[in-house]
């Protein structure tokens, strides 16, 4: 193709995608529509290669597989499994994981595993079939879908690792470690530095041995002598995770923390918390008395929904603003542990944590 056909062709591509653009004013989210598709088409006036185009075709493909799929299930509370695909059955660990799901699904969560075997099979057989989600990603060996979710419609096979976490994360209301490799070790670390900068989170983070272990107890051990004691994290960080060998407390570690905290958002500079139950002015004093110190300025306030937030289901939630430093991760998961002891419930929001 000459180079004036080449321009000729890309005219034309303009042209209907400005065409498309202006069909879009009654769509509700045109700005952004407008935004991806403008990005495209900037690609498309660049030198890329053909290598290029094949993974952002394929990324795209995994989002709207994914976007698809949770959007159905957007209010229900989900619990993120990580561990190991190479622990059999008759292990203790793989036994514990059964258990775990089993508990948070009579709790109302559903479960999402990275769909292949060991921990991630356990997890759906606790949970069962119709309160799993499988996030499997194509590999060489370890990754074919378990027998569990294999079929299911909630079962997605993704390409690239990087939109497989993504969705891991992004969909995630807690995120429940059992013993692993290098692949659990970096889940359990990005969990952290993700929420540590304000791209994931907060969510309880909670590290399950099996009766008796010792995996993430070492790993504990580990994080205060070499990171907490030589100044390389906070001293509060530990407050991210719970280490447990105890059932119960590993889910009362995740359904305290959504008693009165709901989530929370960036607006600009300014962290939002979106809460169940609103605060009285006294509590809300007692909060900025004991957590001043994480804030870069001005002082925790009450709010209701910011105009810069839109219209969505959680517009009516009370909410508190602050400055946070995004530096004190720890002591902000402190401050949401208080907030879970304050304000009143009615049994039925108490009962019913996994609603958003």
């Amino acid at each position: 193709m000459t180079s004036s056909a080449s321009f000729d062709t890309l005219e034309s591509l303009q042209a209907d995608i400005a065409e498309l653009i202006d069909r879009l004013p009654t769509l509700k989210h045109r700005q952004f529509i407008q935004q991806a598709l403008a990005t495209i088409l900037r690609l498309a006036d660049s030198d890329i290669d053909r290598l290029d185009w094949k993974i952002l075709s394929a990324a795209l493909a995994d989002m709207e597989r994914g976007f698809q799929l949770f959007h159905a299930y957007r209010h229900v509370r989900k619990v993120t499994i990580f561990g190991s695909a190479r622990l059999a059955p008759e292990t203790p660990e793989y036994h514990m994981a059964v258990e775990f799901a089993r508990a948070v699904s009579q709790l109302g969560f559903m479960v999402m595993t990275g769909g292949g075997g060991g921990i991630m099979q356990a997890g759906h057989e606790g949970a069962g079939r119709d309160n799993s989600f499988g996030l499997n990603i194509h590999l060489p060996f370890e990754q074919q879908a378990n027998p569990i979710i294999d079929g299911d419609s909630k079962l997605i096979h993704f390409k690239y690792f990087f939109t497989r976490k993504l969705f891991l994360l992004k969909e995630s209301d807690a995120v429940a470690l059992f013993p692993g490799g290098f692949g659990t070790q970096d889940e359990a670390f990005e969990c952290m530095t993700l929420s540590q900068t304000g791209k994931f989170g907060p969510v309880p983070l909670v590290l399950i041995d099996p009766p008796g272990g010792d995996y993430w107890r070492s790993w504990s051990k580990y994080i205060d002598e070499q990171l907490v004691q030589k100044g390389l994290v906070s001293p509060e960080d530990p407050s991210l995770y719970t280490v447990t060998d105890n059932l119960d407390v590993a889910c009362n570690a995740i359904t305290r923390f959504y008693q009165v905290y709901h989530s929370s958002r960036y607006v600009g500079e300014q962290l939002v918390i979106r809460l169940t139950t609103d605060l009285s002015a006294d509590e809300v004093e007692q909060l900025n008395a004991e957590f001043s110190s994480i804030l870069v300025k001005g002082r925790i306030e009450k709010s209701q929904v910011l105009p810069q937030e839109g219209q969505d289901e959680t517009s009516e939630l009370p909410r508190l603003v602050l400055y946070f430093n995004q530096r004190d991760l720890g002591r902000l998961y402190q401050m949401i542990a208080l907030i879970n002891q304050m304000g009143t419930h009615s049994p039925e929001e108490t009962c019913h944590p996994e609603r958003k």
